[in-house]
């Protein structure tokens, strides 16, 4: 069974980095075909794609956040982790990561695909 569980700081100061990990169970980040994606909805917006990794480690970012955002991994273990700077209270938002079996990005993450598989999500907070 496929499990998707993100982790990290719930608040971070106005101006610093927000560094979260997405593990992953019961399959590997290197397998064919699949896409390993960070996606947020801000309060009161729609979701919001940030980027993904490929399964060969290529990454692909949202224009908009492109200059701050960061996407790597550890497959030793089986991790993946989005780093955005500079962050402000805008920011704000419950972050998802997710696997998908394309390279979507956009509107795609507006409605979840029973192909896909999503972490429950975690509420961070950008607030001094």
């Amino acid at each position: 069974q496929v499990q998707l569980q993100e982790s990290g700081p719930g608040l971070v100061k106005p101006s610093q980095t927000l560094s979260l990990t997405c593990t992953v169970s019961g399959t590997s980040i290197t397998s064919d075909y699949y896409y390993w994606a960070w996606i947020r909805q801000p309060p009161g917006k729609e979701m919001e794609w940030i980027g993904y990794i490929a399964h060969n480690g290529r990454t692909y970012y949202s224009p908009s956040l492109e200059s701050r955002t960061s996407i790597s991994r550890d497959t030793s273990k089986n991790q993946f982790t989005l780093q955005l700077s500079s962050v402000t209270p805008e920011d704000t938002a419950v972050y998802y990561c997710a696997r998908v079996d394309g390279p979507y990005r956009d509107s795609y993450y507006s409605t979840r695909s029973p192909n896909d598989y999503w972490g429950q999500g975690m509420q961070v907070t950008v607030s001094s």
